[in-house]
């Protein structure tokens, strides 16, 4: 049990629980430092070393490892994880075309999604290609060149669909969230698709916790939206404030506010605030980078007040 519970998000099957919270920590601390409690940062990371807060990483990534499962090349996927991630690289081409901040990412973008994809090949599978190599000539997703770009793109598309298609390991990514919940349990952070996971995983928990939300594609319609689980989607009961972030040049994050698409919990008030777009500078989707803003470290501090017995917004 911990009092603050990380879900990490895509493109981690390479980490585990322990790189992760080495790396998530400090910059949690930062935040708080930032905001200007020095006092509550030392509780959570000083020297190299945790404090008396007990944080802990959900971790899933491991699930990307096994043979066949996301992250792996095209042909690892099946047609309906494909399709999915079709439509998800469309989506984020469209995002592109209409907010990219880089200019010349946002021309190439508007030419691709001028021309439809069932334009230049047949099937599922074929049509996803020229979505792909779209998003790889956009300097956002390439700014180490086009190689790796394409394997981020593929890691990230492919681990998407395979949760949204993929029960096992849909159920073990919110099996490892609750795991860490407990009476002491404060607040929840989910990066990009930790975002996901931790708000499905909260609708199956009756512990009073705040929500953190960054860089999160909850907003997404059709690739996301429309395949959360409880259908009709509302704020999880047990969530007693929700608190989302977006970096103005986050793609991923698709620059929505949440509060729209999100109603409160029935008998609830509670409903997610967007705070003003942040800027993350060159890496506008990275955790740290959210992780180290002062508002990050607001929300932290009020979420744990409530163990001095102050009231739970909304409620």
């Amino acid at each position: 049990m911990a009092t603050i519970v990380l879900v990490h998000g895509i493109a981690q099957e390479q980490e585990s629980a322990d790189t992760l919270e080495a790396k998530w920590l400090p910059g949690l601390a930062g935040g708080v430092r930032n905001h200007g409690n020095p006092e509550l940062a030392d509780r959570l990371w000083r020297n190299g070393v945790p404090g008396e807060v007990s944080t802990r990483m959900a971790f899933y990534g491991d699930r990307f490892l096994t043979k066949g499962a996301q992250g792996a090349g095209p042909g690892q996927v099946d047609e309906t994880q494909l399709e999915l991630m079709e439509l998800l690289a469309e989506q984020w081409l469209t995002t592109a075309a209409e907010h990219a901040s880089d200019e010349k990412d946002r021309r190439t973008a508007q030419q691709l999604t001028a021309v439809p994809s069932d334009a230049h090949a047949q099937g599922a599978r074929a049509a996803m290609r020229p979505a792909l190599n779209g998003l790889v000539r956009l300097r956002w997703f390439a700014p180490f060149g086009i190689g790796l770009a394409e394997k981020f793109v593929w890691r990230a598309l492919s681990q998407v669909a395979r949760y949204f298609t993929d029960d096992a390991v849909r159920q073990y990514a919110q099996d490892q969230v609750l795991a860490h919940i407990g009476p002491d349990t404060r607040l929840v952070v989910g990066h990009s698709l930790g975002s996901v996971v931790a708000y499905e995983a909260l609708h199956r928990c009756e512990q009073k916790v705040a929500l953190l939300t960054m860089g999160s594609p909850l907003g997404l319609r059709t690739v996301v939206y429309d395949r959360l689980r409880p259908q009709p989607v509302s704020v999880p009961s047990a969530v007693a404030g929700w608190d989302n972030l977006v970096d103005r040049d986050d793609l991923v994050a698709a620059h929505l506010d949440l509060a729209p698409f999100f109603p409160p919990a029935p008998g609830t008030t509670v409903v997610p605030v967007t705070a003003a777009a942040l800027d993350n500078g060159s890496m506008p989707h990275d955790s740290t980078h959210y992780l180290v803003k002062a508002v990050t470290g607001g929300i932290v501090e009020t979420a744990l007040a409530r163990q001095a017995g102050r009231p739970d917004r909304g409620d």
